[in-house]
């Protein structure tokens, strides 16, 4: 071994320990611990500065997963995705990294892929991590499958979505607002035939919301037309079924003269719409039909979209701010955290035309 690749006194290639790092320092392991814990004030002036340059010199970095198991702390929280190639579960997850960043925490990331079993799968393996706590992201999650988290003692926090029976924090946004936002965009650009287009939402709250405040909205509007498509992205023959009564529906709102617009439920839905729509009326279609979307992906922008905004990344870090309070003990009642959506207008809300 050349002598090159020596990290410190008598250390060789190997990592230091803190061990060595007393011996450097010339103290015990026990004010080693101090000044790594944060206990500078029991140390003297004078150790505390031969410690830091004990552990400059030998390059000395802590094993934090192993000083967490000796105080029964690990630092590591579970995030459980139903779908990362969702836009908006890529901010969301931009948001826990920089609260766990900043609140010491490791993010252990579960991609269930919309997959209901694999959900299930990875909330059983979370637990044998021994995690501190989990934040929740998912499709198809029920009570029963949360009780090895939330009754097992490690706290969860929900994200865009609620569980029935489940007595957790919940964050995200806040859907009925946002719903009645774009509605009322619709209305005042004098759209008189609207559609809320929506994947199966039966078994999904934010959905749920969303197609609720969208009925409520249009029932004081007693002239305009609405109803509520399903849009089975998982499922291609019903989605191309779906399409195909969408555009039924464009026609017959045409031949009444209406001027119809289209409301996607998210980000996934809308880009469905906006390739169905450009494949069937060309580049101008925005001209034929118009669409709003909640959830602004960066594309939206390209394509030119109106969409609801949500503050993504605030979402994911509020829920780590919720998951580290109750990590640390706070027993209050369950929290809910609902943030408003922002209205970007673009070109698609801007049309003058029915749709032929």
């Amino acid at each position: 071994m050349s002598a090159g690749t020596d990290t410190g006194p008598g250390i060789g290639a190997r990592r230091a320990t803190i061990s060595d790092v007393a011996r450097e320092a010339g103290t015990g392991k026990t004010s080693i611990s101090r000044y790594l814990n944060g206990e500078l004030s029991v140390l003297s002036p004078d150790l505390r500065a031969r410690i830091e340059a004990a552990i400059k010199r030998l390059d000395y970095r802590p094993n934090q997963m192993a000083r967490g198991l000796k105080r029964g702390r690990n630092r590591l929280i579970g995030l459980l995705i139903a779908d990362l190639a969702n836009p908006y579960s890529v901010e969301v997850l931009q948001g826990v990294e920089a609260a766990c960043h900043a609140l010491g925490y490791m993010p252990l990331i579960c991609h269930a892929a919309n997959e209901v079993d694999m959900e299930r799968r990875y909330l059983q393996l979370l637990t044998t991590y021994r995690v501190e706590g989990v934040i929740v992201n998912a499709l198809g999650v029920r009570e029963a499958m949360l009780k090895p988290v939330g009754s097992g003692g490690i706290p969860a926090v929900l994200i865009d979505r609620s569980v029935d029976g489940l007595d957790a924090d919940v964050v995200g946004l806040d859907n009925g607002a946002a719903a009645r936002l774009a509605v009322a965009h619709l209305l005042a650009r004098g759209y008189d035939d609207i559609a809320f287009v929506v994947q199966p939402f039966e078994q999904v709250s934010s959905r749920r919301e969303r197609e609720a405040a969208f009925r409520e909205a249009l029932g004081a509007a007693p002239d305009v037309r609405s109803t509520t498509r399903v849009l089975d992205l998982h499922d291609d023959e019903a989605t191309e079924a779906a399409l195909a009564a969408l555009d039924t529906h464009l026609q017959d709102a045409a031949r009444r003269g209406a001027r119809s617009a289209l409301f996607a439920a998210n980000a996934p839905v809308a880009l469905r719409l906006s390739l169905h729509l450009k494949a069937r009326f060309g580049a101008q279609w925005q001209q034929r039909v118009a669409l709003i979307a909640i959830d602004d992906p960066e594309w939206a922008e390209l394509a030119g979209i109106t969409t609801i905004r949500q503050p993504t990344r605030e979402i994911g870090y509020r829920a780590v701010e919720f998951l580290h309070e109750r990590i640390e003990g706070a027993a209050v009642a369950a929290r809910s955290a609902a943030f408003e959506g922002e209205l970007v207008a673009r070109e698609s809300t801007r049309g003058t035309a029915g749709a032929d």
